[in-house]
């Protein structure tokens, strides 16, 4: 009888222990498969990173223009030194390619944006013109960057000596004039008018204002150094 017990007691262990080494424990399982996953074995693999290398080595390198380099322009219109406004903005084209590192960094044809740092008409008597343009901006694509360039100035120099002269002149003309007509109060009216005449001669005496039309060819120069990037 003991013999009988004891081989049912063996037969229900091993039965116990064949159960329990089938059985696998849920997290060993759940690791089992979160190791097999695709995801976990592609954040693991070393292609990720590859990738990303790739990708910023396809991206292009901004483009670094020095500074003293020349932008040669030409007008989109007529500014001067009597049409213009101290502080009025302009348009311009760019007609000369601006290379930098064996790259074209501003293409032929892109726009630039100016303004006029000083506009002064020619005074009637004294004072010369003056006329200062520097640029601000070029477009490329749909940036816009900011740029800051030598100036573009020129000036006109006044009358001077020679109104002085011819207004002088005039009036010592018409006292004369009088003088002969009618004695002193006929030189005292011959210098008024001769006076008058004298001043409307040298208002009228040539053109020193500035004027610049469109299509004017400029150069102007990088005063900073311009990035350009994502081209």
């Amino acid at each position: 009888m003991n013999r009988t017990l004891f081989a049912g007691s063996v037969s229900v262990l091993s039965f116990a222990l064949a159960i329990a080494g089938c059985t696998k424990p849920p997290d060993q399982s759940a690791s089992s498969d979160a190791a097999s996953s695709p995801a976990a074995a592609s954040s693991s693999s070393p292609s990720g990173h590859a990738s990303s290398r790739n990708e910023a080595a396809q991206r292009p390198m901004p483009i670094v223009v020095p500074a003293d380099t020349p932008i040669t322009v030409v007008l989109d219109e007529t500014v001067g030194s009597k049409t213009s406004t101290t502080g009025q903005t302009f348009t311009a084209t760019v007609q000369v390619p601006v290379e930098a590192n064996g790259r074209v960094a501003i293409p032929k044809g892109a726009r630039v944006t100016g303004i006029v740092r000083d506009a002064k008409a020619a005074g009637r008597f004294k004072g010369g013109a003056v006329l200062d343009l520097e640029l601000t901006a070029v477009t490329l694509g749909e940036r816009d960057y900011e740029i800051q360039t030598s100036a573009h100035d020129q000036t006109s120099k006044g009358k001077g000596k020679r109104t002085a002269v011819m207004v002088g002149g005039g009036a010592g003309g018409g006292a004369a004039i009088g003088a002969i007509a009618g004695g002193g109060k006929g030189a005292a009216i011959g210098a008024l008018i001769g006076a008058a005449a004298g001043t409307g001669g040298a208002g009228l005496t040539g053109n020193r204002d500035i004027t610049l039309p469109a299509e004017t060819r400029l150069t102007f120069r990088l005063v900073q150094p311009l990035e350009i990037r994502g081209r």
